[in-house]
């Protein structure tokens, strides 16, 4: 895994990004353009309750000039296990430093949006995956710590053709992985980002509109406060 661009010539500068319409992937995109990047944008409707989201990573993409966005669909609610794709209350409220993994984790997504984003880099001809985990103010998910990133990186080499057989090696990108939410929001606002067409909130209303007591709505309010950058969230 890296943080910094690593590969040479034209198919190197070609990347495949992760787009969920949410602050941190919208930073994400930005570094990479910012670097240099052919962006190809993946995002995954996955059955999530926020589907909202899924206009707002349409919006991001287009206003941060990716190659292509794309929208892949993989229903969890199959599955379930989470608050996100079940018919679990989302928690409200709760202290987001918490140390236990609350039950908005949604069983092994981030090994299967990696996986659908390989996917895509191997037929873009992309070395570089973006993703935007971070591993600060995470809420506790298991996959947004280096160590799974690292070992997803490693499997991507032996899992393709393009790097079995041609040896191509792939880095996994995770730019915003030792910053805080304050850091994420004053680099994209440095970048340029328009985060009024981002979305968070686990549990929004009818109208879009964030609930504002959500992990997600918490951690998103308190790095706006904290940057010291207005926050452009419509609350309900």
């Amino acid at each position: 895994m890296t943080d910094a661009p690593h590969a040479t010539g034209e198919a190197s500068r070609v990347a495949a990004v992760l787009v969920s319409g949410g602050l941190d992937s919208a930073t994400v995109l930005a570094i990479a353009r910012h670097e240099g990047f052919i962006c190809h944008c993946l995002t995954v409707d996955y059955g999530q309750r926020h589907r909202v989201e899924l206009e707002s990573a349409e919006r991001v993409a287009t206003s941060l000039g990716a190659a292509s966005h794309r929208t892949v669909r993989v229903d969890l609610r199959a599955i379930g296990g989470s608050a996100l794709t079940d018919g679990i209350d989302v928690p409200k409220d709760r202290d987001p430093d918490a140390d236990d993994v609350p039950v908005t984790y949604v069983p092994a997504r981030n090994t299967l949006l990696l996986s659908l984003l390989l996917g895509l880099a191997e037929v873009v001809g992309a070395n570089d995956l973006f993703i935007g985990a971070n591993a600060v103010d995470y809420s506790g998910y298991p996959d947004c710590r280096p160590a799974f990133l690292e070992g997803f990186a490693s499997l991507a080499s032996v899992a393709t053709v393009a790097g079995s057989e041609h040896g191509v090696r792939y880095h996994v990108h995770a730019p915003l992985l030792h910053l805080s939410k304050a850091e994420i929001i004053r680099r994209g606002t440095a970048l340029g980002i328009d985060y009024g067409l981002t979305h968070s909130c686990y549990d929004p209303a009818d109208d879009g509109a964030a609930c504002g007591h959500c992990d997600a709505c918490a951690l998103r309010r308190r790095g706006f406060e904290a940057a010291g950058v207005p926050d452009p969230t419509r609350y309900a």
